[in-house]
């Protein structure tokens, strides 16, 4: 069946699928709720469509350049979704002009189970409130197991108490790399906040060691363009997570719902030729398999018909989806540039500052454009990561040295290993007021993002910068 036939099949019973889709009005504190618009004022969003249908295509000579005169038009044939005022309804679609209510806000429930041991009366007995000691006794023991109780107790509270002046050199995570490194700045310990479980401050060194370690098996093939793909390009690719960067936005999805979908793709992409057509299927299966890892609450198989003006039906959606569980063999976790974002901040900012929002946002700015070129897949993630704080430490000081003791430390990159990916994650932020692909631009230049994007950024980076610390 056409696609033209379909998606005329498809308006005809537009009214009345929409007309199940109600609103009830809530106050206006409702983060990300939306509400239903009547379908006759709806503004249906269009689809990817034939991503290359246009003049002056890409030739082969040249398919890795990203002219503008080709990507313009199509820019131009995304639908923006305006937003209405807050409803309770989470099941309102892009057809409706409204959003799905916020599928990533998250409830946790959890606390400590106390256990108390009621000692008998004619026993003197210490109750520790760190240690769980057996409550059940048929007997009383003797004073040999007084004395081995009271021996593990004072060994295991010696293990797990945790003192409020806990030495720094004790706790910090030393690396046989930087063990005998010589400089003028400390090295900040960030992982001493052990009272917030997800800081996981006692094996956060071990988590990232393995994610640095995990990143170089889950990369995708930096060539797969030339080598596997003969019916898209780069610029085609481009104009996929462009639309999809959009699309997380509208649907409230994570971050790293975001990056785990470029991943998929790329990967994919690095051993299955694919056809212009299907390229747009490809995008929403990965995205789809992303939110179903991510999300507490990931968009259905309809929603993702229904983004791309049903375009696709729902078994070719899910076909999809199966074929790429398959290639990949159902290996989802993959060390992405924001899982190593988070930690990264966090040394960037250091225990004696004031957490800024700003470098936050600016380093996730400058991480998400590196998404849309095809040519930073040659860098690791990781590195990615790092390059991006030191951009944006860059922009926001630009008279300060980017680099110290800690982020070294840490990210185990010194200057002179970040400076060829810093120039490409430069030239792309300089370059992106011009660009054809506005979603990344566009999102970042919102209130809550810091209006990051319409941030100056300098036209050059002094090489001095580059020099390793103490050099």
């Amino acid at each position: 069946m056409s696609t033209q036939t379909r998606r005329s099949s498809f308006s005809s019973s537009t009214s009345s699928s929409l007309a199940k889709r109600h609103a009830s009005s809530s106050s206006t504190d409702n983060v990300g709720k939306a509400t239903a618009v009547a379908p006759h004022l709806a503004k249906k969003r269009a689809p990817l469509g034939d991503i290359t249908n246009q003049k002056n295509a890409t030739q082969k000579g040249s398919r890795n350049s990203i002219p503008s005169s080709t990507l313009a038009p199509f820019s131009n044939k995304i639908a923006k979704v305006k937003k209405g005022p807050p409803a309770s309804n989470s099941s309102a679609g892009f057809y409706g002009k409204t959003l799905p209510a916020s599928l990533n806000a998250k409830s946790s429930t959890g606390g400590a189970c106390k256990v108390i041991s009621n000692p008998r009366r004619d026993e003197n007995v210490t109750i520790a409130t760190a240690v769980s000691v057996p409550c059940c006794m048929d007997v009383s023991p003797n004073s040999n197991e007084i004395t081995a109780i009271d021996s593990i107790n004072k060994k295991t509270l010696s293990n797990l108490y945790i003192s409020d002046h806990v030495e720094t050199a004790e706790n910090m995570c030393i690396r046989d790399a930087l063990a005998d490194m010589e400089t003028d700045d400390k090295i900040v310990n960030v992982d001493d906040n052990y009272q917030d479980p997800q800081l996981c401050a006692t094996i956060a060194c071990d988590i990232y060691k393995h994610l640095r370690a995990s990143e170089m098996k889950k990369r995708p093939s930096t060539d797969f363009m030339e080598r596997i793909q003969k019916d898209i390009n780069a610029s085609m690719r481009a104009i996929l997570v462009d639309w999809l960067v959009e699309v997380a936005e509208e649907y409230r999805l994570v971050p790293d719902t975001l990056y785990l979908t470029v991943n998929y793709i790329d990967r994919y992409l690095s051993g299955n030729v694919m056809n212009r057509q299907r390229l747009q299927l490809l995008g929403v299966a990965c995205m789809m398999i992303a939110a179903k890892y991510e999300e507490i609450c990931a968009p259905q198989v309809e929603e993702f018909c229904y983004i791309t003006d049903n375009t696709y039906f729902r078994d070719e959606v899910l076909e999809m989806e199966s074929t790429v569980l398959n290639y990949l063999k159902f290996e989802m976790t993959a060390p992405t540039a924001k899982c190593f974002l988070r930690r990264f901040v966090r040394a960037a900012q250091g225990i004696n500052e004031v957490p800024s929002m700003q470098l936050e946002c600016l380093a996730n700015y400058i991480a998400e454009l590196s998404l849309l070129e095809y040519s930073m897949l040659c860098y690791a993630p990781s590195l990615v990561a790092a390059s991006a704080i030191f951009l944006a430490k860059y922009i926001l000081l630009p008279s300060k040295r980017p680099w110290n003791s800690t982020l070294q430390h840490y990210t185990l990159y010194e200057p002179v290993d970040l400076s060829d990916c810093v120039k490409d994650l430069h030239r792309l932020c300089c370059g992106n007021h011009n660009s054809t692909l506005p979603a990344i631009r566009e999102k970042y230049s919102q209130h809550k993002y810091k209006f990051v994007a319409k941030k100056y950024c300098p036209p050059s980076i002094p090489g001095e910068f580059f020099q390793n610390l103490g050099s």
